[in-house]
């Protein structure tokens, strides 16, 4: 999956149940039945995505509060979101 329009909007899909586990975030998918560590900076991008947000967005927030480049942040941001979509765990808002 390409995800290329940065003013597309993303969010937590329903159904999912995410617990604090040592300040790293872990979830389990109702739907497909897995367990995921989404760590600690992936639990807060999946924070930030209780609302429909952008990839921009998110980069932005992260660099305010983490010293990183925005092209790294950028990508790992994609790649991160590119793992969750394929999973069905985050929806798409165009």
């Amino acid at each position: 999956m390409i995800i290329n329009e940065l003013d597309t909007k993303y969010s937590q899909s329903p159904g999912n149940i995410v617990s604090d586990m040592d300040g790293e975030k872990v979830m389990l998918s109702v739907s497909n039945g897995k367990y995921y560590n989404l760590g600690e900076l992936g639990g807060e991008i999946w924070e930030l995505m209780k609302e429909p947000v952008t990839i921009q967005e998110l980069v932005a927030t992260l660099q305010s509060q983490y010293n990183v480049d925005q092209a790294d942040c950028q990508a790992h941001v994609t790649d991160f979101l590119r793992q969750l979509l394929e999973q069905g765990i985050v929806s798409i808002h165009s």
